[in-house]
C-alpha cells in the first residue's frame, strides 16, 4: 500500500506500489465492466481465495479505486471510482499485451476455454 509523503523514484514505481500484486489489477479489470457483487467476483476469479478477495477489496476501497455501493435491492456491489476508471486504458493495454505474448508462448487462458465450451 502506498504511503502519503513517501519518496518514489518515478511515477511507475508509485503506480506499481498502489496496484501491488496481481490480484488488485485482476479485480479492477473485472469490475471495470460494471459493478459486481462479492459473489460475482468470487465466481469470476475462482483461483482467488475468499480471504484474499476480502483483503484486496478492502485495500482497493482504502486507496480509492473501488467503492462499495448499495443497490436498490439492498445488496452491496463493488464499483470503480473515477480514480479506478482512470486505470481502464492501462489495464486494457496490459490485457492486450498479455494476450498476444502469452499466446506466442503457448499459455492458455480461462476465457478461451469458457468460450469454447
Amino acid at each position: 500500500m502506498t504511503q502519503r509523503g513517501r519518496l518514489y523514484g518515478c511515477p511507475v514505481e508509485f503506480a506499481l506500489d498502489a496496484l501491488g500484486g496481481k490480484w488488485k489489477t485482476v479485480i479492477i479489470a473485472r469490475i471495470k465492466q460494471g459493478p459486481l457483487r462479492y459473489s460475482e467476483l468470487r465466481r469470476l476469479i475462482p483461483s482467488l481465495s475468499d480471504k484474499m478477495l476480502t483483503q484486496r477489496l478492502a485495500d482497493l476501497v482504502e486507496i480509492g479505486f473501488v467503492v462499495l455501493e448499495t443497490s436498490h435491492d439492498g445488496k452491496g456491489r463493488y464499483a470503480l471510482t473515477e480514480r479506478g476508471q482512470d486505470l481502464a486504458a492501462a489495464l486494457q493495454a496490459l490485457y492486450d499485451w498479455g494476450s498476444v505474448h502469452g499466446r506466442a508462448e503457448g499459455v492458455r487462458f480461462r476465457s478461451d476455454i469458457e468460450a469454447a465450451a
